[in-house]
This record gives C-alpha cells, sequence and structure tokens, in this order.
C-alpha cells in the first residue's frame, strides 16, 4: 500500500542553557521522560523529550523568541488532570472550544512557548 508519514519529532526553542528549566515543565509537570541524546549530540547541549509517540526536542537559541503560535499538540489520556498540575504550577490552561467534538486547551511553557493538549480517545476531523 502507499507509505504514510508518521511525525518524528516537534522542535521548540529555548534560551541557551535552559535545559532544567526545560526539564521542571516537561518532565516534572507534563510528565513526559527524558530521553538521552545520542552521544554526537551532546556537545551542542539541549535536551530531549518522549512519551509515547510523542518526543519535543529542545536547542538552545543565542536569539532566542518563544513560539507564541506555532506549537505541538499533545494527546494525553486525562487532560482534566493534566490542566489541574499546570495550573497547580503556574501555567494557567486556556480552553479552546472551536474543534468540533475535541476537548483541548493550551498552556505555555517556562519560555512562552505554546502547547496545545487535547483529549486522548477524541476523533480527528474528518476522520472516524
Amino acid at each position: 500500500g502507499p507509505r504514510t508519514m508518521r511525525l518524528d519529532h516537534a522542535q521548540l526553542p529555548m534560551p541557551p542553557g535552559g535545559e532544567d528549566v526545560a526539564r521542571s515543565f516537561y518532565r516534572d509537570v507534563l510528565g513526559m521522560p527524558e530521553v538521552p541524546k545520542p552521544p554526537s549530540m551532546l556537545a551542542s547541549g539541549g535536551v530531549w523529550f518522549r512519551s509515547g509517540d510523542a518526543e519535543l526536542h529542545f536547542s538552545g537559541e543565542s536569539d532566542f523568541r518563544p513560539a507564541k503560535k506555532a506549537h505541538p499538540a499533545l494527546r494525553v489520556p486525562d487532560l482534566d488532570a493534566l490542566a489541574a498540575r499546570c495550573e497547580a504550577a503556574g501555567h494557567p490552561a486556556e480552553w479552546d472550544e472551536r474543534y468540533p467534538g475535541v476537548r483541548r486547551c493550551y498552556v505555555f511553557d517556562p519560555f512562552g512557548n505554546r502547547v496545545e493538549l487535547m483529549q486522548e480517545g477524541t476523533p480527528r476531523w474528518l476522520e472516524e
């Protein structure tokens, strides 16, 4: 059959040296385990996280500007619980009802990058 694509990872920006700040949110709040970078890529810094099929890579940028609109969207098993964890950690959830049949919200990471959280189990648009 025809080959199909699967997203391997999304890369998000952070200020240089922001690895521990990234860990404090993506590992400790969102619950995404850190993945070791390949040894050949360690010198450039940055940090990778993966949970299920979702993988996010962070690299430091000297002229850092947060991704306030472009964003990864993560499907999560318990959206309400995760949104509450984000709120408790100082990352308010902004709920968005515009996507038919999909419960979702946006949060901003400590760098100001936007992240969409979606309830797992809801269909994609025009997909059964």
